[in-house]
């Protein structure tokens, strides 16, 4: 039996006894190791000790009465107005409430460990759309750390610089100013905050209840201080460059309908801070920073007692709470300042209170509180990151954590990249980026819920009922429309790195067992357009092979599967096996245990198919289940492929392919373990190949009978021999420029005189020529077809018979050379029979669907046969690969042995060849 036939049967596979078993453990050990893919632990039960209040609600509220509510309040309502200020506000939480109900719905699915944000968008979309997100949040948490220190710097300047011309008060203007000197300062803090995170969260979450009591004295005091103070008048001067200077004269009026008359428009005009002219995208940029604290509660997953009870409830009253402070802000600040002081005045609150002290405390305290908040954050993401290897050595260290599980070394790695942050020296020039790389996060936590949704599947029953696929939706365009309105710059860059780092962990990415929600949607789909797709309407102008290749041991079949995926040209293709066995006398099925074996044989060889494994008491029992029940719907096999039945002693492609040898198991961008799949188990399951000694599992007669049976259900059969001597460059794209030539033969060798040369068969043996000249790795092959006709007959009649094939490949739209062959001197070893021509209309009623063959009223000589074949090594040396004519096999079982001998005797030493014989109509000729 040769290389190509060897697959039809497995004989490990189908022994009893002692070899099952070991087959099964070494199964069942590859399915173990499929379950030990690293994913973040769960924190201990001692680390996890923060409620709802303190874990949720003060991070949140902090993260977003940030450094905008006391720097920019001002600047917002000054350039904008106030019914601009409240459409952007209202925007703005518009679009974080929709993300909100995704978070919650998300993270009351399930367990939330550590990563917050990030674990849940990786778990649900999986580790490509997680990874990626993961990033691009994380980057979005040290711009926004970044922004908050530069607010904090602003404000320390505000009241210690030296070159203040106007203050509040003298104060003690010692520290110098310029550009230089804030990267210091911001340095200096940004150290503050490094220590504190790495002593650890929890000194933050003990600290931030009290820094919370400070803001909300500082909001209460801005409150209530136009109820106090009077109107007053305020000289702003501002330093234009070395030698000039800007002065202005601002007021504060209390509360007046016509200062809120006055502030009602917009007015965008010269940032003092930037020297830009402000628009509404500029101003709601840095407006939206306020509002991108929404997930610092869900950041600190790792740390809650019941993170799917607390994240919903404390961030949805968090939100709540800082929408009407916002808003009575607004209000408050509109109707009693004039346009002058709150656009040259970012910190114009320390003017109007009834105690400076208390806004500059609250300023202090909210800004370093919303950078210690993003750089525990992002550290937090960092270490999930780590921790699931999605990145291998490069963020390796960052998994790294303390003895009181504090991840040290992510916290470092962050702070490093805050310090590159703080060299932009302003926080208005960076705003627009932050506010891009959130809108970018928020967009991804509604597309995961999104997905969930459509996916409709049954696990997804999220404890959270307030939301719809409508809000996730409506949620994810509004982020993704927003941030091309804020700058669209930005925007197109952050999805452009976005898709890289799709593309990177799609093909280096480890395998994960999070569960993939691409796989999710995409059975969805398929199941709908399957129930679409009716077999009643097929048509043959949509034609396409479907097939159904029998595999017992890839070993010696590999470049035969390779080839075979080359004629699939977009249709089904399906690798079908045998397993000898009854179930009755089994414990459980062991073909369950076999297919991710199977599957990395696929993903090895690079082909697309599937993979059916069925257990049969025979193979011919198995092989006609599976012609019946391969494929679904309009989808199933409609031609069989099979090894040829012969003696050549198979080669173990395994050992020739440095794909799968051990050492280079993960170079070609597959999984290291490949879904529980080890090399060392991936050699081990598939037996050696058969030797001269071993039994022959499939006798003559069950071989040919499968060949019966396929035509019989209406199946096209193809037999292949010798592809274990195709180079394996041959099944791909030629890279040195030699021509491949593709040899058709379109008839019956052996029965010339009952078979016409147009009929059924033949154009289905044109129909796969063509199909494989179409294919990648064949479209520069020279397509022959071989025209075999007598020498004594006139040229007239050769030219005859040449035209009329012509005008046949004319209509089927092939491109081939017609090369005619003399072979009187074969048809004398086959007795004088005369070989039967065609007219031009059989040749259209051929195209048509016309015409069958014939059974065969004699048995060819082996003479006759040697003859043929020693015709075919003459004429068709040089191809790459042959296309033949298969016979009917004969009705009597009997005659089986002879059939065989003909068939080996027609082909032997040919090369690679492929035996075809087709029964459904393949071809049109109209529109």
């Amino acid at each position: 039996m040769s290389q190509e036939h060897t697959p039809l049967l497995s004989r490990s596979m189908w022994t009893e006894g002692r070899d099952q078993a070991d087959t099964g453990l070494r199964s069942v050990s590859g399915e173990m190791t499929l379950t030990q893919t690293v994913v973040p632990a769960a924190a201990p039960a001692s680390l996890r000790s923060l409620n709802t209040f303190f874990g949720v609600f003060v991070p949140t509220v902090l993260s977003m009465f940030n450094i905008v509510l006391f720097l920019r309040t001002g600047f917002v309502i000054g350039h904008a107005g106030l019914l601009q200020t409240l459409l952007m506000i209202f925007v703005a939480y518009f679009i974080i409430s929709l993300t909100v109900l995704s978070v919650c719905a998300i993270s009351t699915n399930g367990a939330v460990q550590g990563g917050g944000a990030y674990f849940m968008i990786s778990r649900s979309l999986g580790p490509e759309f997680g990874g990626s997100i993961g990033i691009m949040f994380y980057l979005a948490k040290v711009c926004a750390c970044g922004v908050y220190v530069l607010g904090l710097v602003e404000a320390v300047l505000s009241i210690f610089g030296r070159d203040e011309a106007s203050q509040v008060g003298q104060g003690m203007r010692i520290l110098p100013q310029g550009y230089w000197y804030t990267v210091l300062y911001a340095s200096a803090v940004l150290l503050l905050c490094l220590l504190v995170c790495l002593v650890g969260a929890h000194l933050y979450s003990r600290a931030s209840f009290i820094i919370l009591l400070v803001v909300t004295v500082s909001l209460i005091s801005i409150v209530i201080s136009p109820l106090v103070l009077g109107p007053r008048t305020f000289v702003i001067s501002h330093q234009r460059g070395t030698n000039s200077t800007s002065v202005y004269n601002a007021s504060y009026t209390g509360f007046n309908i016509t200062t809120l008359r006055a502030n009602l428009g917009s007015g965008y005009t010269l940032d003092y801070s930037t020297n830009t002219v402000m628009s509404f995208a500029t101003v709601f940029a840095v407006m939206f920073t306020s509002c991108t604290g929404i997930m610092a509660g869900s950041n600190m997953s790792g740390e809650l007692k019941n993170p799917s009870v607390s994240i919903p409830r404390g961030t949805i009253i968090a939100v709540v709470y800082t929408f009407f402070v916002y808003v009575i802000v607004f209000l408050l600040v509109s109707s009693t300042c004039d346009r002058v002081l709150l656009v040259q005045d970012y910190g114009f609150f320390q003017r109007i209170n009834v105690w400076p002290p208390f806004v500059i405390t609250g300023v202090y305290c909210a800004s370093l509180s919303a950078a210690m908040s993003c750089l525990i954050g992002a550290s937090r993401i960092l270490h999930a990151l780590a921790t699931d290897q999605l990145f291998g050595l490069l963020l390796a260290p960052a998994a790294i954590t303390s003895s009181s599980g504090n991840p040290w070394v992510s916290v470092v790695y962050t702070w490093a990249l805050v310090q590159c942050v703080v060299f932009a020296g302003q926080l208005n020039s960076i705003a627009s980026l932050v506010t891009v790389f959130y809108l970018l996060s928020y967009a991804a936590v509604d597309l995961a819920c999104l997905s969930l949704e459509w996916a409709s599947a049954p696990n997804f029953r999220p404890t959270f009922q307030y939301f719809s696929w409508h809000t996730c939706l409506l949620g994810m365009m509004s982020c993704m429309v927003m941030m091309f309105v804020i700058n669209a710059v930005y925007s197109s860059a952050s999805i452009a790195l976005l898709l890289l780092l799709l593309l990177f962990l799609h093909y280096r990415a480890p395998t994960s067992t999070w569960g993939y929600i691409s796989q999710a949607l995409i059975f969805h789909q398929v199941r709908k357009y399957l129930l679409m797709l009716d077999i009643r309407k097929d048509h043959v102008k949509f034609w396409r092979p479907q097939v159904l290749l029998m595999v017992a041991n890839p070993r010696s079949s590999a470049r035969f599967i390779t080839f075979v995926n080359q004629l699939k040209k977009g249709g089904l293709f399906v690798l079908g096996h045998v397993q000898l066995g009854n179930l009755d006398f089994l414990t459980s099925d062991p073909v369950q245990l076999h297919y991710n074996f199977w599957l990395s044989l696929v993903d090895r060889l690079e082909v697309k198919a599937f993979v059916d494994l069925t257990l049969s008491p025979s193979v011919r029992q198995g092989t006609q289940h599976l012609l019946r029940i391969a494929g679904l719907g309009g989808m199933k096999p409609n031609t069989l492929i099979l090894g040829f039945y012969d003696d050549c002693i198979p080669e173990d492609y395994f050992l020739q392919d440095p794909a799968f040898s051990v050492d280079l198991w993960t170079c070609r961008g597959i999984g290291g373990d490949s879904f529980g799949v080890d090399p060392y188990s991936f050699q081990a399951h598939f037996p050696a190949v058969r030797s001269v000694e071993d039994p022959r599992w499939l006798s003559p007669q069950e071989y040919v009978s499968i060949i019966s049976d396929a035509l019989k259900m209406g199946k096209n059969v193809c037999l292949g021999r010798y592809f274990f001597q195709m180079e394996g460059e041959k099944t791909r794209p030629q890279r040195d420029g030699a021509e491949k030539i593709v040899d058709v033969w379109p008839l019956n060798l052996l029965e010339p005189e009952t078979s016409g040369q147009v009929d059924v068969c033949v154009l289905f043996l044109l129909q796969m020529a063509c199909v494989l000249n179409m294919s990648s790795g064949w479209r520069q092959a020279r397509l022959r077809i071989f025209l075999c006709l007598e020498a004594m007959a006139d040229n007239q009649s050769w030219l005859t018979k040449e035209e009329t094939l012509r005008e046949l490949l004319g209509k089927l739209r092939i491109r081939a050379t017609i090369k005619p062959i003399p072979w009187d001197e074969v048809l004398q070893l086959r007795g004088g029979q005369e070989v039967p021509t065609f007219s031009a209309g059989e040749a259209r009623a051929a195209c048509l669907g016309g015409g069958a063959s014939a059974a065969s009223a004699d048995t060819p000589s082996m003479n006759f046969v040697s003859g043929v074949n020693s015709l075919l090594k003459m004429h068709s040396a040089k191809a790459a690969v042959r296309f033949l004519y298969l016979p009917r096999p004969p009705a009597d079982s009997s005659h089986s042995q002879q059939y065989l001998a003909q068939l080996q005797a027609l082909t032997n030493d040919l090369g690679p060849t492929l035996l075809i014989h087709g029964v459904t109509r393949v071809t049109c000729t109209d529109l």
